[in-house]
């Protein structure tokens, strides 16, 4: 019996999408060579990446300064490399959870960095409100994380700051409209919204690249994978295939503004069964910080005892990876843009059931 997986990352993928992705680890595009093993400079693949970069222009209608570009290395990866290419001087970021403070470690290692709001005082169980006053006028950019998948967190929308913006999308990339114009970049690791691990999306603005007075490893230059159409090096062509599979999904699914109404429709149910159910509670008090993508909540005080009790009765559901992280403990339900309606369902029904028993 398939499992209803929960997992913040690697996460569920679609079905057909896997499907799909398998029979062409078998023989790719008729070729009759597996993905696998195709060489990335054939013409079949080509077309594979050309796909995944314009369904992704499609899809966030990503204006013609900007250019979509495929890397390696994860969004960690991308919290030295931002700044290595864009930090000249000084920059802004919020502080809102595990990854925000980790992208503040390394782009310390480039410049000044001007911590304009955090929620680190109530163990990041809000989104900072207030920041934007604290910028200063001189910072490159500012960067947020969208979606802090730990703490169950998210901004609802882009932040309205007179400096360009920089953000990870890891964990909600495609789930509302976004403008792009505003930003210097966007980046994403594939692995909870579009595809496998092992491949990460960026969207850079083409006139701010090479401008910054440093020596720039090649690998590490937005510019070289602009120039070379993320074809420097041997790209992952297997995540490369799956993530053509999911965006195709979703542009048949009615885009973005759709995919987030049914995402919406999927973490609303939960909520509203946390809130009405006496043994558990949200880790988020103020509902409108609450993330879409990452569910957190805890047994209610008096019923803390039971939770080991309701995991393992969540297990014999086959529900799985509902464990919260370590620094928050409880419960995390990830509902990412593939997550299933029955697993939302079952996963519904078994605290209701737990509820009774």
């Amino acid at each position: 019996m398939k499992k209803h997986n929960f997992f913040a990352g690697p996460a569920e993928l679609d079905e057909t999408v896997i499907k799909n992705t398998a029979d062409n680890i078998i023989d790719f595009a008729g070729t009759g060579i597996s993905i696998m093993a195709i060489s990335h400079r054939s013409k079949e693949f080509i077309a594979v990446m050309e796909k995944a970069v314009n369904l992704t222009k499609e899809l966030l209608d990503v204006p013609s300064t900007h250019e979509v570009i495929f890397l390696q290395g994860g969004a960690s990866l991308q919290f030295a490399m931002l700044p290595m290419n864009l930090l000249d001087k000084k920059a802004a970021y919020v502080d809102s959870g595990t990854w925000a403070s980790n992208a503040i470690k390394e782009a310390k290692l480039f410049g000044e960095v001007v911590v304009v709001g955090s929620s680190k005082d109530k163990n990041y169980n809000y989104i900072p409100v207030g920041w934007e006053k604290n910028i200063p006028s001189d910072a490159s950019y500012l960067h947020y994380t969208s979606n802090n998948t730990i703490f169950g967190t998210q901004f609802k929308k882009d932040p309205d700051v007179n400096v360009l913006l920089a953000s990870d999308m890891s964990s909600d990339i495609f789930w509302r409209p976004v403008d792009v114009s505003k930003y210097a970049i966007i980046y994403a690791g594939a692995q909870k919204n579009i595809g496998p691990s092992g491949i990460t999306l960026a969207i850079v603005r083409k006139d701010l690249l090479d401008k910054i007075n440093r020596p720039v490893p090649t690998m590490l230059k937005y510019s070289t994978h602009v120039d070379k159409e993320s074809m420097y090096n041997t790209p992952p062509t297997v995540a490369t295939y799956a993530c053509v599979q999911s965006l195709e999904r979703f542009k048949n699914l009615g885009g973005v503004k759709a995919l987030g109404k049914i995402a919406d429709q999927r973490a609303n149910s939960i909520y509203d069964e946390i809130d009405r159910n006496k043994l558990f509670v949200s880790t988020v008090p103020d509902a409108s910080h609450r993330s879409n993508m990452n569910i957190t909540f805890v047994m209610n005080e008096q019923y803390k005892d039971l939770e080991k009790d309701f995991t393992d009765f969540a297990k014999s559901r086959n529900i799985v990876g509902i464990t919260g992280h370590r620094s928050v403990g409880g419960f995390r339900a990830s509902v990412y843009l593939s997550q299933r309606d029955d697993s939302v369902n079952a996963l519904i029904q078994a605290m209701k059931d737990f509820e009774k028993k």
